[in-house]
């Protein structure tokens, strides 16, 4: 006697689960310009790579003799796979089957895919599209009764993102659990008019007494709440895309500059990019005139690893470019100044987007790579009541608090407590200032007429006392006599900046491998 029976149910439980919503629901996914769940799986993970794990869970329908009719599968897909060629926990949400919500699914089989993430050290991606949390107001007059909210599982969620690289892409409009889901992540992705993102969606938001007046339609209602142009810009989610093949490939790009867990090192790739490359562009990157910018993105280009630049957050806390690399085949983490926008002062958000950043490379042991040309954090009014000095402290905080190696080159300016947050002065500072640089406690301009008014006063022509007054601070403010005094480092030919941090990158994971 053998166990075919019980094998042809299983293949016939596997074929229903396969359907999903039912055929009408999944081309109404496909007629939304959307992948359905079982589609995104197979083209986020490495071929043939994804194992499924619970197929057949959900709810059975039974005929009064007790035998199958049918199955509503579980609106949560997870397995086993590799991306890259690591091993992976590979999670989807089903939107055919009432929207992804949870009431409709089985909550262990969730909590399940974030345990096995965490007690195996597996990297997770969560493709989130629907609400994910407890249900309709109808699901109440099912149990008769109300609750008291809990996420089962959330503390396995927590775990995650102190053990493992977490990243999320919202795939569709994602409310409540499914948008805190989204954010609880390390790498988040939004699709620009596939996701929205937001606590409650429209309708709830109108029940409450806040109307779209402006809206034409249901759609336009969920991008004015909680679009695309909301939210990569806040900085609740990292980075926006054209389209869903956009957002699997950014997830493996990121998870290629990741370890598989905290612990673990990342790994380095082969370098064809010369270490000695030595770019003349750079030599004319930095203005002389302290008032015109330059591309801070053109000199990232030049000193790294060739296409190997992986931006996060372009579109938010703009004042600092943030961003995967590698140097010579090492993957860094780099924090870059951007001149062209504010300046490059540091306002609230882009202290916030700085501090967070600090924080994922320190916690996967990415040695950091600083480029600096700061003239201080954003005054006036506006900054102040944006909280802008507390942001700001936090992100110093976390540039002394970070243990992984760091590597700063001062290009221009490093002015007051922003511009001494480049690095832990209470630690070796691994430093190169370029002959560009400009630095102190205050940019010299803005206090020149305060700290020389009684010689102005006093001068016949106070015009000219004013340009010999420059004139005799611009020498005393030359970097080289910083250097005289060895208040920093070592002033460099900029065309020498690739070798030396190649060179930064090498000793930086001599120590970090010593460590294990």
């Amino acid at each position: 006697m053998t166990w075919a029976k019980e094998l042809e149910e299983l293949r016939q439980r596997e074929a229903l689960a396969e359907e999903m919503g039912g055929a009408d629901k999944v081309a109404r996914q496909h007629g939304r310009g959307k992948m359905d769940a079982r589609a995104r799986l197979v083209a986020l993970c490495d071929e043939g790579s994804f194992r499924e794990i619970g197929k057949i869970a959900g709810k059975g329908h039974y005929n009064e003799n007790g035998d199958l009719t049918g199955v509503t599968p579980a609106p949560f897909l997870f397995g086993k796979a590799t991306i890259n060629g690591r091993p992976v926990v590979a999670t989807a949400d089903d939107f055919t089957i009432r929207g992804g919500a949870a009431d409709a699914g089985i909550s262990r089989k969730m909590v399940q895919a974030e345990m096995m993430a965490h007690e195996l050290k597996l990297p997770i991606i969560r493709m989130i599209d629907g609400t994910g949390g407890g249900g309709s107001v109808k699901t109440l007059e099912q149990i008769g009764a109300t609750y008291i909210p809990a996420v089962p599982g959330w503390g396995d969620v927590v775990e995650n993102l102190d053990t493992v690289p977490v990243v999320a892409l919202a795939l569709g409009p994602t409310a409540g659990l499914g948008a805190t889901r989204t954010v609880a992540s390390h790498y988040s992705i939004m699709v620009r008019g596939l996701s929205q993102l937001f606590a409650a969606g429209p309708a709830v938001v109108d029940a409450m007494g806040a109307q779209y007046e402006q809206a034409k339609d249901h759609g336009q209602a969920k991008e004015e709440l909680g679009g695309v142009d909301i939210h990569t810009r806040n900085g609740v989610v990292d980075d926006e895309v054209a389209s869903e093949a956009e957002a699997f490939a950014r997830a493996r790009h990121f998870l290629s500059f990741m370890p598989e867990h905290v612990g673990q090192l990342a790994r380095r790739s082969l370098c064809t990019d010369p270490v000695h490359r030595r770019e003349e562009r750079l030599l004319s990157l930095v203005p002389h005139d302290p008032r015109q910018v330059y591309s801070m993105r053109r000199c990232m280009e030049m000193v790294l690893d060739q296409g190997t630049v992986f931006e996060i957050g372009k579109n938010w806390g703009r004042a600092a470019i943030t961003a995967l690399a590698r140097l010579d085949g090492w993957p860094v983490a780099v924090v870059a100044s951007d001149p062209s926008y504010l300046g490059g002062s540091w306002e609230a958000k882009t202290s916030e987007k700085v501090e967070r950043f600090v924080k994922l490379a320190d916690q996967f042991r990415l040695p950091i790579v600083h480029l600096v040309d700061n003239p201080g954090f954003m005054i006036g009014r506006e900054a102040e009541v944006a909280g802008t000095i507390r942001y700001g402290v936090q992100a110093m905080n976390a540039i002394y608090r970070a243990s992984v190696p760091l590597a700063s080159i001062v290009l221009r300016r490093a002015y007051g407590i922003a511009g001494s947050a480049m690095s832990n002065a209470d630690r070796y500072q691994y430093r190169f200032c370029w002959p560009s640089g400009d630095w102190g406690s205050l940019p010299i301009a803005g206090g020149l007429e305060v700290a020389y008014k009684s010689e102005l006063e006093a001068s016949d022509d106070p015009a000219a006392e004013l340009e010999a007054i420059k004139e005799r601070l611009a020498k005393v403010t030359s970097p080289f006599r910083s250097a005289e005094r060895f208040n920093v480092e070592d002033i460099i030919d900029p065309r020498d900046t690739r070798p030396l941090l190649c060179e930064f990158a090498e000793l930086a994971w001599r120590r970090l491998q010593s460590e294990g």
